[in-house]
C-alpha cells in the first residue's frame, strides 16, 4: 500500500530495509551491522537513520511515506520529539499487499483493521519479484506478464506460525502507539478489495486538515441555464450570510437604477446583445468591494461565462476560493424551464408539474417567457458547454456536482465542499 501510495504521489518511500541498505552512510553501515547480528535495529539508531533520510533534497522537495516506522511506542514518541511530523498516519497489520505501512502524525490517524484469520490466511498468497521489489499476490493481485509470473518467490516469513507471531507483536504494540494520537483517528476496514483500500487511503492522504483560522467564502457557482445556480446561491445567502451576487441582476438593477453606468449597458439590453466585459468588471467590481461582501464574503453566479472572463475577473483580483460546476442534462433542464409560466395578473410564477396553477381560471391566462422555449434554452445550453471545458481547466481546484437530484441534497454537497478544506490534487 505504501508502494501505491509513493508511485501515485511521486513521493520517497522509507522502511527499515532501504534505510539501512544506504550507501556512503556510517549510521546505515552501523545498522546493518546490528540487523545481521540481532535481526533488528536500536531504536535511537533508526531515529537518526530517518532524520538524515529527510534530510536529503528529495525527501524535502517531494514528500516521503514511513513504511513500517513506527514500530513501538518508545519510536513513536523519539519521533515526536526530534521534531518529525508527518501530515497523515497509518496503522494496519501485515497484508497481503505488502509490509505494514506505519506512521505517526499530530493530527491524523489511519486505522484499517481486519480479522486476524483473514490477515493470516491472505498472507500465505504473497509472492515477491525478486528483480523489482513488487509483492503480488496468487488471488488478489496476479501478473498477468508470464515472464513475471515465472520469477516470482515465496518470500520468507509468511507462514501461518510466522505470521501470526508477527500478528501478536503488532497488537501488543498498537495499543501502546495509538494512545500518542488521541482523537484523530481514522478507520478503514482492510477486509476488501486492496484497490477499494487504496482509494480510501489516497482520498485521505490528499486530504488537508481543517484550520481554526478566519474563512472568508468567496464562491462561484458555473452551470447551464437552469441548472440550479440561483437556488443554491439563495440557500447559502439565508444559512451563511454570504452576499448573494447574481450579475445578470447586477446589470439590471444598474438600468432600474439609472446608476452611472445605465446608458453604458442601456443599449446592449435594447439590441439583446451581450453586455462587454469591461462595462460588467465595472458593475461586478463596485458591489464586490463593498463593505459586506469584504466582511462575510460572497457567492457569485452568471459570470465569468467563458475563458476569457475568467482571466478578467482573475486580473481584476476577484478569485474564488471554492468553485463548483453543476452538471444537468438537457432533458432534466428543458424540463424545469419550458413549464414555467407567469401570471401577468398577480405576477405569481408557476411551474406546471412542481407547482401547477390552483385554478383553471389562472391557468388560461398564464403566459411564457420567451426564453424558456426549448430551442432558445438549447441554445444557451450549447453556449456554455463550448467553454465548459476550458473553465474547469482554468479553476483546476473545482468540485463537479450531479446538479440532477433534490436541490437540498445539491446544497449539502456544496456546503461540505465549502466547510472543508479542499483535497491535494496530484499533477
Amino acid at each position: 500500500m505504501a508502494m501505491w501510495l509513493c508511485k501515485h504521489l511521486n513521493s520517497n518511500l522509507l522502511s527499515v530495509g532501504n534505510l539501512i541498505a544506504k550507501e556512503f552512510s556510517s549510521l546505515a553501515a552501523d545498522a546493518r551491522r546490528h540487523y545481521q547480528k540481532f535481526k533488528t535495529v536500536p531504536s535511537m539508531l533508526l531515529i537518526r537513520l530517518v532524520q538524515e533520510r529527510l534530510s536529503e533534497e528529495d525527501c524535502v522537495r517531494r514528500g516521503w511515506i514511513l513504511d513500517g516506522i513506527p514500530e513501538t511506542r518508545e519510536q513513536a514518541l523519539m519521533i515526536q520529539t526530534v521534531g518529525i511530523v508527518p501530515r497523515h498516519v497509518s496503522e494496519w497489520p501485515p497484508t497481503p499487499w505488502g509490509p505494514s505501512p506505519r506512521a505517526a502524525a499530530p493530527r491524523s490517524t489511519i486505522v484499517l483493521s481486519a480479522p486476524d484469520t483473514v490477515l493470516i490466511e491472505r498472507n500465505l498468497g504473497k509472492r515477491l519479484d525478486p528483480q523489482t521489489g513488487e509483492v503480488y499476490h496468487t488471488t488478489f493481485d496476479w501478473p498477468p506478464e508470464s515472464e513475471i509470473q515465472n520469477r516470482l518467490m515465496v518470500p520468507a516469513g509468511i507462514s501461518e506460525g510466522e505470521t501470526a507471531l508477527k500478528l501478536l507483536e503488532y497488537h501488543r504494540n498498537i495499543t501502546r502507539i495509538l494512545p500518542s494520537y488521541p482523537k484523530i483517528l481514522k478507520v478503514i476496514p482492510a477486509d476488501q478489495p486492496c484497490v477499494d483500500v487504496f482509494s480510501q487511503a489516497l482520498t485521505y492522504v490528499q486530504s488537508i486538515h481543517r484550520s481554526n483560522a478566519p474563512f472568508t467564502p468567496r464562491v462561484l457557482l458555473c452551470g447551464p441555464v437552469g441548472s440550479g445556480k440561483s437556488l443554491q446561491a439563495a440557500l447559502l445567502a439565508q444559512k451563511y450570510g454570504l452576499v448573494n451576487v447574481c450579475c445578470g441582476q447586477l446589470l439590471k438593477e444598474a438600468v432600474a437604477d439609472k446608476s452611472k453606468y445605465c446608458e453604458m449597458i442601456l443599449p446592449f439590453f435594447e439590441k439583446e446583445t451581450a453586455v462587454p466585459d469591461s462595462i460588467i468588471m465595472k458593475v461586478l467590481s463596485q458591489r464586490l468591494d463593498q463593505q459586506d461582501c469584504v466582511e462575510r464574503g460572497w457567492v457569485l453566479h452568471g459570470f465569468p461565462r467563458d475563458l476569457d472572463q475568467a482571466h478578467v475577473l482573475d486580473s481584476w483580483g476577484y478569485k474564488p476560493n471554492r468553485v463548483f460546476f453543476l452538471n444537468v442534462p438537457f432533458d432534466s433542464i428543458a424540463e424545469r424551464l419550458t413549464l414555467r409560466r407567469t401570471d401577468p395578473v398577480t405576477g405569481e410564477r408557476y411551474h406546471l408539474m412542481y407547482k401547477p396553477p390552483p385554478t383553471m381560471e389562472i391557468q388560461a391566462r398564464l403566459l411564457q417567457n420567451p426564453k424558456d422555449a426549448e430551442e432558445r434554452i438549447k441554445l444557451r445550453m450549447d453556449l456554455f458547454y463550448r467553454s465548459a471545458a476550458d473553465l474547469e481547466q482554468f479553476y483546476r481546484q473545482a468540485i463537479t456536482l450531479n446538479g440532477d437530484q433534490d436541490p437540498y441534497t445539491v446544497f449539502e454537497y456544496i456546503e461540505s465542499g465549502i466547510i472543508n478544506p479542499l483535497p491535494k490534487k496530484v499533477p
